[in-house]
C-alpha cells in the first residue's frame, strides 16, 4: 500500500509542481493601478531603436499598466509635459530638460542611459570629413556646400546639432546646402541615404537600419558627441490630471538594476556591442554634462 501511494506522488508530481507555479505566479501578480493608463513622450530615437518594443512589455508585464507611447522630437515631448498631455518622459535634451525641471513642469528626473551621435554620410565623402573632429567636420561640409540634412524638427538630436554649428562658428541655416526633413531619425538617415547627403545621428537608430541605407559612419568618438538620456515625471502639482503614480513606477523601473542589465546588452548580439549604456545611480558630472 505504502508503495502504492509513493507511486502514485511520483506520478502527480508534475501536475502539483505546476499548480504550485500556477498559484506563485498568481500570488505576485501586481495589484491593478488605480489608474492604469500611462502616457509616455519620449524621442524618435528610442522607438525607432527597438528599445521600447523590449522594455514597454516588460513594464507592462511587471506593473499592470497600460502604456501609451507617442514618439516625438525632445522638444515636442517636452511640451506634451508642459501641457500636462503626457505623464511621464524619456528624452535626451539636458540643456532643454534643465530649464523644464526649473520652471516646475518636472517632479522627479532621473539618469537612465547614454550612447552617442555620429555624423554618417556617403561613402564617397565628397566633404572630406572622414576621421576628423566633429567642429572640423562641420567647417569642412560648409566649405564644400556638400548637403546636410537636418531633422528640423526641435528634438534632441536637432538641438544637439545646432550645438555643434555653433561651436563650429557656422550658422546653416537659410544655406543652399542644408535642408530640414521635418521628421524622425530614421525617416531622415533615408533621406540622407537618397540624397547622398550628411546627417547627425543618434548611433543606435544608425546601426539598427544601417543595411536599408548607403551612409556610412564618418565622424565619431569626440567627447561633444555624448548622447544622454533622462526619465522624467509629469509635476502632478502643475496639472492634477497626470498619472504621477505610474509616471513614478516607469521611472522606478527604468533605473532598475534589471531594466538596466537589459539596457546594457541590448543591440549587443545583432552588432557586436550595445546600443545603449546604462547609468542609473550616477551623476550628469560623472558623464561630463554641466
Amino acid at each position: 500500500m505504502g508503495n502504492g501511494i509513493i507511486a502514485e506522488m511520483k506520478r502527480l508530481l508534475p501536475f502539483l509542481l505546476l499548480i504550485l507555479v500556477f498559484t506563485a505566479a498568481c500570488t505576485l501578480k501586481p495589484a491593478a493601478p488605480v489608474n492604469p493608463k500611462l502616457i509616455l513622450a519620449t524621442t524618435t530615437s528610442t522607438q525607432d531603436s527597438g528599445l521600447l518594443d523590449v522594455l514597454i512589455p516588460m513594464f507592462e508585464a511587471g506593473s499592470g499598466y497600460t502604456v501609451q507611447t507617442v514618439a516625438v522630437g525632445t522638444g515636442q515631448a517636452l511640451k506634451m509635459g508642459e501641457e500636462g498631455n503626457a505623464d511621464v518622459l524619456l528624452v535626451h535634451a539636458p540643456a532643454a530638460e534643465a530649464a523644464f525641471m526649473e520652471n516646475g513642469f518636472g517632479k522627479d528626473r532621473a539618469l537612465v542611459m547614454h550612447n552617442d551621435f555620429v555624423i554618417v554620410g556617403p561613402p564617397s565623402d565628397p566633404a572630406g570629413i572622414r576621421g576628423l573632429a566633429v567642429t572640423e567636420a562641420l567647417k569642412a561640409i560648409r566649405a564644400g556646400s556638400a548637403e546636410f540634412i537636418s531633422r528640423g524638427d526641435d528634438s534632441g538630436t536637432h538641438k544637439a546639432e545646432l550645438a555643434l554649428w555653433k561651436k563650429s562658428g557656422i550658422e546653416p541655416n537659410g544655406q543652399a546646402w542644408y535642408l530640414e526633413s521635418g521628421q524622425g531619425m530614421g525617416a531622415t538617415l533615408t533621406i540622407a541615404s537618397e540624397k547622398g547627403a550628411y546627417t547627425l545621428t543618434d548611433r543606435g537608430t544608425y546601426l539598427t537600419i544601417r543595411d536599408t541605407l548607403q551612409l556610412e559612419i564618418l565622424v565619431e568618438g569626440d567627447n561633444a558627441l555624448l548622447n544622454v538620456y533622462h526619465v522624467i515625471t509629469v509635476n502632478p502639482q502643475k496639472w492634477e490630471q497626470v498619472n504621477y503614480e505610474g509616471a513614478l513606477a516607469f521611472l522606478n523601473f527604468m533605473i532598475a538594476p534589471a531594466t538596466q542589465q537589459v539596457i546594457g546588452q541590448f543591440g549587443a548580439d545583432q552588432f557586436g556591442a550595445p546600443l545603449f549604456f546604462p547609468d542609473a545611480g550616477k551623476t550628469d558630472q560623472e558623464l561630463g554634462l554641466p
